[in-house]
Protein backbone atom coordinates (compact mmCIF):
# COMPACT_ATOMS: atom_id res chain seq x y z
CA UNK A 1 0.00 0.00 0.00
CA UNK A 2 0.99 3.33 -1.07
CA UNK A 3 0.74 6.79 1.17
CA UNK A 4 0.55 9.75 -0.72
CA UNK A 5 0.59 13.26 0.85
CA UNK A 6 -0.84 16.65 -1.20
CA UNK A 7 0.70 19.39 -0.06
CA UNK A 8 0.31 22.95 -1.20
CA UNK A 9 2.17 26.03 -0.21
CA UNK A 10 1.06 29.55 -1.05
CA UNK A 11 3.69 32.03 -0.70
CA UNK A 12 3.13 35.86 -1.46
CA UNK A 13 5.10 39.11 -0.65
CA UNK A 14 4.50 42.58 -1.37
CA UNK A 15 7.33 45.31 -1.46
CA UNK A 16 6.52 49.01 -1.90
CA UNK A 17 8.69 51.65 -2.15
CA UNK A 18 7.50 54.45 -0.55
CA UNK A 19 9.89 57.80 -1.63
CA UNK A 20 8.23 60.50 -0.97
CA UNK A 21 11.74 62.60 -0.79
CA UNK A 22 12.06 65.63 -2.90
CA UNK A 23 15.74 66.45 -3.53
CA UNK A 24 16.80 70.10 -4.52
CA UNK A 25 20.26 70.98 -6.40
CA UNK A 26 21.30 74.47 -5.81
CA UNK A 27 23.52 75.50 -8.38
CA UNK A 28 25.59 79.04 -9.87
CA UNK A 29 26.90 79.73 -12.84
CA UNK A 30 28.86 82.70 -14.32
CA UNK A 31 29.62 83.52 -17.47
CA UNK A 32 32.56 85.95 -17.93
CA UNK A 33 33.75 87.72 -20.98
CA UNK A 34 36.89 89.60 -21.31
CA UNK A 35 37.33 92.45 -23.58
CA UNK A 36 40.67 94.53 -24.28
CA UNK A 37 40.39 98.61 -23.88
CA UNK A 38 38.52 98.84 -27.56
CA UNK A 39 36.17 96.26 -26.84
CA UNK A 40 37.69 93.76 -28.53
CA UNK A 41 36.60 89.75 -26.99
CA UNK A 42 39.83 88.34 -25.86
CA UNK A 43 38.34 85.37 -23.84
CA UNK A 44 34.74 83.79 -22.56
CA UNK A 45 34.61 81.14 -20.09
CA UNK A 46 32.12 79.64 -17.28
CA UNK A 47 32.16 78.96 -14.12
CA UNK A 48 30.22 76.02 -12.10
CA UNK A 49 30.29 77.52 -8.72
CA UNK A 50 30.36 75.41 -5.40
CA UNK A 51 27.24 77.02 -3.66
CA UNK A 52 28.71 77.28 0.12
CA UNK A 53 27.07 75.56 2.67
CA UNK A 54 26.79 78.42 4.75
CA UNK A 55 25.39 80.33 1.77
CA UNK A 56 22.62 77.25 1.14
CA UNK A 57 21.99 78.27 4.87
CA UNK A 58 21.44 81.49 4.39
CA UNK A 59 19.23 80.87 1.86
CA UNK A 60 16.77 78.89 3.86
CA UNK A 61 17.20 80.85 6.95
CA UNK A 62 16.09 83.56 5.00
CA UNK A 63 13.30 81.65 3.17
CA UNK A 64 12.03 79.60 5.78
CA UNK A 65 12.20 82.10 8.94
CA UNK A 66 13.34 85.23 7.08
CA UNK A 67 10.68 87.72 9.41
CA UNK A 68 12.19 91.42 9.11
CA UNK A 69 15.34 90.17 7.27
CA UNK A 70 17.31 92.53 5.27
CA UNK A 71 19.25 91.78 2.11
CA UNK A 72 23.19 93.09 2.66
CA UNK A 73 25.08 93.18 -0.59
CA UNK A 74 25.35 90.56 -2.07
CA UNK A 75 28.55 91.77 -3.68
CA UNK A 76 31.13 89.79 -6.30
CA UNK A 77 34.64 89.88 -6.12
CA UNK A 78 37.70 88.11 -8.16
CA UNK A 79 39.73 84.94 -7.34
CA UNK A 80 43.50 85.56 -7.94
CA UNK A 81 46.02 83.03 -8.84
CA UNK A 82 48.51 83.76 -5.58
CA UNK A 83 48.84 81.67 -3.22
CA UNK A 84 45.64 79.33 -4.97
CA UNK A 85 44.74 75.97 -4.57
CA UNK A 86 41.25 75.34 -4.58
CA UNK A 87 37.38 76.15 -3.47
CA UNK A 88 35.43 74.00 -1.89
CA UNK A 89 32.03 73.95 -0.27
CA UNK A 90 33.45 74.52 3.34
CA UNK A 91 34.81 77.73 2.49
CA UNK A 92 33.45 80.88 3.90
CA UNK A 93 34.81 84.63 4.17
CA UNK A 94 36.95 83.88 7.25
CA UNK A 95 37.95 80.81 6.05
CA UNK A 96 39.09 79.91 2.53
CA UNK A 97 42.83 78.71 3.03
CA UNK A 98 42.39 77.61 -0.69
CA UNK A 99 41.99 81.59 -2.41
CA UNK A 100 42.71 84.83 -1.99
CA UNK A 101 40.64 87.49 -3.08
CA UNK A 102 42.15 89.84 -6.33
CA UNK A 103 42.84 93.55 -5.28
CA UNK A 104 45.59 95.65 -4.23
CA UNK A 105 46.63 93.31 -1.93
CA UNK A 106 46.91 90.02 -4.34
CA UNK A 107 47.08 91.43 -8.01
CA UNK A 108 45.56 91.79 -10.43
CA UNK A 109 44.06 94.89 -9.35
CA UNK A 110 40.63 96.40 -10.80
CA UNK A 111 39.08 100.00 -10.19
CA UNK A 112 36.47 100.31 -7.17
CA UNK A 113 35.29 97.80 -4.74
CA UNK A 114 34.00 94.80 -5.13
CA UNK A 115 30.82 95.17 -7.41
CA UNK A 116 26.90 95.07 -5.98
CA UNK A 117 24.75 92.52 -7.67
CA UNK A 118 21.06 93.76 -8.91
CA UNK A 119 18.97 90.30 -9.98
CA UNK A 120 16.01 90.36 -12.17
CA UNK A 121 12.88 88.74 -10.96
CA UNK A 122 13.01 84.76 -9.88
CA UNK A 123 11.92 82.92 -12.52
CA UNK A 124 11.66 78.82 -13.62
CA UNK A 125 13.46 78.56 -10.62
CA UNK A 126 16.36 80.69 -11.44
CA UNK A 127 16.95 84.05 -10.56
CA UNK A 128 20.05 85.86 -12.45
CA UNK A 129 21.53 89.09 -12.75
CA UNK A 130 19.91 92.22 -14.59
CA UNK A 131 23.31 92.67 -15.92
CA UNK A 132 26.94 91.61 -16.16
CA UNK A 133 28.85 93.49 -13.68
CA UNK A 134 32.17 94.84 -15.20
CA UNK A 135 35.59 94.99 -13.21
CA UNK A 136 38.25 97.00 -15.31
CA UNK A 137 41.54 95.95 -14.71
CA UNK A 138 44.22 98.56 -13.39
CA UNK A 139 47.08 96.20 -13.58
CA UNK A 140 47.87 93.30 -15.13
CA UNK A 141 47.93 89.73 -13.54
CA UNK A 142 46.08 85.98 -13.57
CA UNK A 143 42.35 85.53 -12.35
CA UNK A 144 41.09 82.22 -11.24
CA UNK A 145 37.68 82.88 -10.69
CA UNK A 146 34.38 84.42 -8.64
CA UNK A 147 32.30 84.76 -5.66
CA UNK A 148 29.43 86.69 -3.93
CA UNK A 149 29.08 87.36 -0.72
CA UNK A 150 26.33 88.25 1.08
CA UNK A 151 24.10 88.30 4.53
CA UNK A 152 25.11 90.23 7.35
CA UNK A 153 28.29 92.29 7.89
CA UNK A 154 29.07 91.64 4.01
CA UNK A 155 30.92 94.70 2.70
CA UNK A 156 31.79 96.07 -0.70
CA UNK A 157 35.79 96.55 0.26
CA UNK A 158 38.32 94.34 -0.57
CA UNK A 159 39.51 91.79 1.15
CA UNK A 160 37.47 91.95 3.73
CA UNK A 161 36.05 88.97 5.42
CA UNK A 162 32.96 89.18 7.00
CA UNK A 163 29.18 88.56 5.30
CA UNK A 164 28.25 84.71 4.28
CA UNK A 165 30.28 83.43 1.20
CA UNK A 166 27.26 82.59 -1.50
CA UNK A 167 29.66 80.77 -3.62
CA UNK A 168 32.33 80.44 -5.19
CA UNK A 169 34.59 78.94 -8.66
CA UNK A 170 37.16 79.03 -10.90
CA UNK A 171 36.67 79.13 -14.60
CA UNK A 172 36.20 75.87 -16.60
CA UNK A 173 39.03 76.74 -19.41
CA UNK A 174 42.03 77.34 -16.86
CA UNK A 175 43.49 80.40 -15.52
CA UNK A 176 42.85 83.47 -17.46
CA UNK A 177 45.58 86.52 -18.04
CA UNK A 178 44.74 89.92 -18.08
CA UNK A 179 45.95 93.19 -18.62
CA UNK A 180 46.27 96.50 -17.39
CA UNK A 181 42.72 98.31 -18.94
CA UNK A 182 41.01 94.92 -20.04
CA UNK A 183 37.17 94.96 -18.54
CA UNK A 184 35.73 91.64 -17.34
CA UNK A 185 32.13 91.11 -17.90
CA UNK A 186 30.59 88.41 -15.51
CA UNK A 187 26.80 87.46 -15.32
CA UNK A 188 25.79 84.92 -12.73
CA UNK A 189 22.71 83.38 -12.39
CA UNK A 190 21.65 80.56 -8.87
CA UNK A 191 19.32 78.15 -9.91
CA UNK A 192 17.47 76.08 -7.56
CA UNK A 193 16.52 72.53 -9.88
CA UNK A 194 14.46 69.05 -8.50
CA UNK A 195 16.88 66.44 -9.11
Amino acid sequence: MENVKAKEQISASLICKNNNQEDLKVSGLYLAELRDKDGNLKWRDTIENHVATLGMDLLLETTLDGSGYTVVGPYMGLISSVSWSTTAVGDTMSSHAGWTEAGPTNAPDYSGDRKACVWDSASGGAKALSSALAFTFTEGGTVKGCFIVTGSGAVVTHDDTNGTLLSAGVFTGGDKVVADTDVLNVSYTLTLADT
